[in-house]
């Protein structure tokens, strides 16, 4: 049994009598009538952090990821609650200091002030993070319509470089290492896109588990299919440069997910627009494919149009 059909089956029942739990299928609760807009993750070491050598950039991390889920749906963060299971060797007044120094940067970079959370004993080191924003409206997911273009910002698959690096499947030079490094700790998420994202965006999701996955999440309540353009998919110079010294597979770098940019779907009459703000406002917006009818099957074509097969999709929890 994986997350979602756990959910389904267990839990979504629970959430019906309220029309702010989404269906249970958002990256957010959203109650309209008190401007509430709620995230909660949980992070757990060896599953979602690789370890805890370098506590200042995991929670870099953790922040970072959780107030994502705000963003994507057009909402800036207010508040977050903060909460960690860990023994004296991960909380030792060492590490207390690098997490505590780490809130304080993150706080001040987004503007987002610790409203409480809870601290226990666990030889399991873990953290829950609850992010908090206000705000009349989101984007949902689950509203595109056929035609409409999918677009992604930034880049796809640094994240996953820096964490082969950390495990020590792949050697680079130092510069490159800690270029994907500080990448897989500090995911560079668009703060700024959120400004403008209520002009043009009609559905959206943050990518957390990966572009192929997230993006079938986007569109799971709806019968539509999608195409993506396989070479517009845009990568970091560095990490094309790197596929290319080691001759890997692009492919490989797209599904893995921890990119923490923004999913979103637009009518094509946006397409200037949306070029003007990537320009003047400096934010990379890539078109990478469109919206299709039940029809047509999904797929991801190169510019040749053949098609090219995935099999691993993204990242997901399973409980089997």
């Amino acid at each position: 049994m994986n997350e979602f059909q756990l959910i389904k089956k267990h839990l979504s029942t629970l959430a019906k009598k309220s029309n702010s739990s989404l269906n249970l299928n958002d990256d957010v609760f959203f109650n309209k009538s008190n401007k509430l807009v709620v995230s909660v993750d949980t992070y757990v070491e060896g599953y979602h952090f690789i370890n805890f050598k370098k506590p200042d950039l995991v929670i870099k991390k953790i922040i970072r990821s959780s107030i994502s889920d705000l963003l994507c749906k057009g909402v800036k963060p207010k508040y977050y609650f903060f909460s960690g299971s860990g023994n004296s060797k991960s909380f030792n007044k060492k590490n207390l200091i690098k997490i505590s120094k780490s809130l304080k940067e993150e706080q001040k970079k987004y503007n987002i002030i610790l409203g409480g959370g809870d601290t226990v004993y666990s030889n399991k080191l873990s953290f829950t993070v609850t992010s908090i924003g206000f705000s009349n409206k989101i984007i949902y997911r689950n509203r595109s319509k056929i035609g409409e273009d999918i677009y992604v910002s930034g880049n796809i698959g640094d994240s996953f470089l820096g964490l082969l690096i950390l495990k020590n499947k792949i050697k680079l030079n130092k510069k490159l290492s800690t270029y994907f490094i500080n990448l897989y700790y500090k995911p560079e998420i668009k703060y700024s896109l959120t400004d403008h994202l209520f002009k043009f965006a009609t559905s959206s999701i943050d990518l957390s588990d990966g572009l192929i996955s997230d993006l079938e999440k986007l569109t799971n309540k709806q019968k539509n299919s999608y195409q993506l353009f396989f070479d517009k998919i845009p990568m970091s110079k560095n990490l094309n440069s790197v596929i290319n010294l080691k001759n890997l597979s692009k492919k490989n770098f797209i599904t893995k997910g921890d990119d923490y940019q923004i999913l979103f779907t637009s009518n094509p009459k946006n397409r200037n627009f949306i070029k003007k703000i990537s320009s003047t406002k400096n934010i990379k917006i890539t078109r990478i494919g469109k919206i299709l009818n039940s029809k047509s099957k999904s797929s991801i074509i190169d510019r040749n149009g053949q098609l090219i097969k995935i099999n691993n999709k993204g990242y997901i929890h399973r409980f089997d």
